[in-house]
């Protein structure tokens, strides 16, 4: 008996739970973009309304997205079998092309270049950064890492470095973007994925999946900076604008840790169950976050400062890449 009965009350919590979050958050205006990656999908979401406005086809296993500054555009990898990217046009809702990457397959993590016709997308599988001008559609220029797996990207303010995470070969990769060479190797800790960098390049976080770990590293010698540990999957990493705080979802924890990113302390961590949280990106206040939870098929709205959920949207099927735009669309 008392094992139906706290069955009974779990239930009950779960459905309180889901009522109180099932809202659409207050005061937010413009698109998010959501990569489904079940469904070889977009999702166009408008966040006044939690309208989906449209669903536009991607190439196959869409992992990553990048939003231009001006909101008009963005553009996703398509990883798990389509080695190419979908580039979309978000005031029009509409496929504008697809970029064959045949020669450099399994396409991941995704960049705006500095002047924003162009991005820096990593290949997991020929070991090489890739620059593509997503406007004309065309290959610029490719620059070897020189190590396996690579398969996330970071980038300086400047657009002048390039930081990719080396699964295969537990490292991390500098690359001199203006030069078009790899500068150094730095060892990590085991199975690297997750990577960010400060503004100036001179701090690079990195998650590593073998060891539960998001480690602050020094781009100029590899040595560390500051290690956080008690992970079991490091999702992300993701600064705030101001570089105020760091946000970090453990995927395989359905936890959403959040540090401050100058004094390296964390400042708590918000537990949602059954979600498999994975893709971030902020608001246009840089301090709403949307997350998306790839169990639920939805995306959530939090308060960064005070770790509160502010409400949700519905997604197509295991969400994982989200873009903001602040281009309003009614007319759909």
């Amino acid at each position: 008996m008392t094992s139906i009965l706290i069955k009974l009350f779990a239930l009950v919590l779960l459905i309180l739970t889901t009522a109180a979050f099932a809202q659409i958050p207050e005061g937010l205006s413009g698109t998010l973009i959501v990569l489904n990656k079940k469904g070889d999908d977009a999702s166009f979401i408008d966040l006044a309304t939690g309208d989906v406005l449209a669903t536009l086809p991607t190439g196959q296993g869409p992992h990553e997205l990048v939003v231009s500054d001006n909101g008009l555009w963005a553009v996703a990898t398509d990883y798990a079998g389509g080695d190419s990217l979908t580039v979309l046009d978000i005031q029009n809702l509409a496929v504008k092309r697809t970029i064959d990457l045949a020669k450099h397959p399994r396409p991941h993590g995704i960049l705006l270049l500095p002047g924003n016709n162009s991005v820096v997308v990593t290949s997991e599988s020929s070991q090489t950064l890739v620059l593509v001008d997503y406007m004309n559609g065309e290959i610029v220029q490719s620059i070897s890492t020189e190590q396996d797996g690579s398969h996330m990207v970071a980038l300086s303010e400047d657009g002048s470095t390039a930081f990719t995470t080396n699964g295969g070969s537990d490292s991390v990769s500098v690359i001199d973007l203006n030069k078009g060479h790899l500068v150094k190797t730095l060892n990590v800790q085991g199975s690297p994925e997750a990577i960010t960098t400060n503004k100036s390049g001179s701090e690079i976080w990195v998650g590593s999946n073998d060891e539960g770990t998001v480690t602050v590293i020094s781009a100029v010698d590899g040595s560390t900076l500051t290690e956080f540990s008690g992970f079991t999957w490091a999702y992300r990493v993701l600064l705030t604008e101001d570089e105020k705080y760091a946000i970090i979802p453990d995927y395989k924890k359905n936890q959403l840790r959040i540090f401050d990113a100058q004094s390296k302390t964390e400042l708590g961590a918000m537990q949602i169950p059954a979600s498999g949280p994975q893709g971030v990106t902020l608001y246009s206040d840089d301090r709403t976050l949307f997350l998306s939870l790839s169990e639920q098929n939805k995306v959530l709205a939090i308060d960064i400062v005070s770790r509160k959920i502010l409400g949700e949207y519905s997604a197509g099927s295991s969400p994982d890449g989200i873009g903001y735009s602040s281009t309003v669309i009614r007319e759909h």
